[in-house]
């Protein structure tokens, strides 16, 4: 058993790690990925958006836009990958407590999404996209010894 994972993440990739104790090292564990993320809009939407008649008695027709952008949804439904794998590990004791980074946006879905008894392990976050970086890099980002959960 994992001691502490480490979860890295953008909106296109997630990278887990466990530390053995809370001044080890990182080893990877596994990669998420999530290539849709890099889609641009016109690729994600094929469709063009609905009309609708205007309210008042004039009778007009506008255009309507959707309600969220289609990137911002696909990096929530990213975030919700992430968090119900986390999950399922948390379910199997796979880690005793949680460190997460990630990019600012992405790390606040990401909190989202979590379940409340995982973000009850998480010891420590840090607002930065490291999930190109290689483990002895993302380590040094981290407290010299990881926080353990009050």
């Amino acid at each position: 058993m994992a001691y502490t994972w480490v979860v890295v993440a953008d909106s296109t990739r997630a990278r887990i790690f466990s530390a053995e104790s809370s001044s080890a090292g990182l080893s990877e564990l596994e990669t998420l990925a999530h290539p849709e993320g890099r889609m641009h809009d016109r690729d994600i939407t094929s469709d063009l958006p609905g009309r609708s008649f205007d309210s008042n008695k004039a009778g007009g027709r506008h255009a309507m836009e959707p309600s969220t952008d289609p990137k911002q949804e696909l990096a929530i439904e990213f975030a919700r990958t992430i968090a119900r794998h986390v999950d399922a590990a948390r379910v199997k004791n796979d880690f005793e407590q949680l460190v997460i980074v990630a990019a600012p946006t992405f790390l606040g879905l990401l909190r989202e999404q979590l379940s409340n008894t995982c973000r009850k392990l998480v010891a420590f976050e840090l607002n930065k996209n490291l999930v190109q970086q290689p483990a002895e890099e993302i380590r040094s980002h981290l407290p010299k010894l990881i926080p353990a959960i009050s």
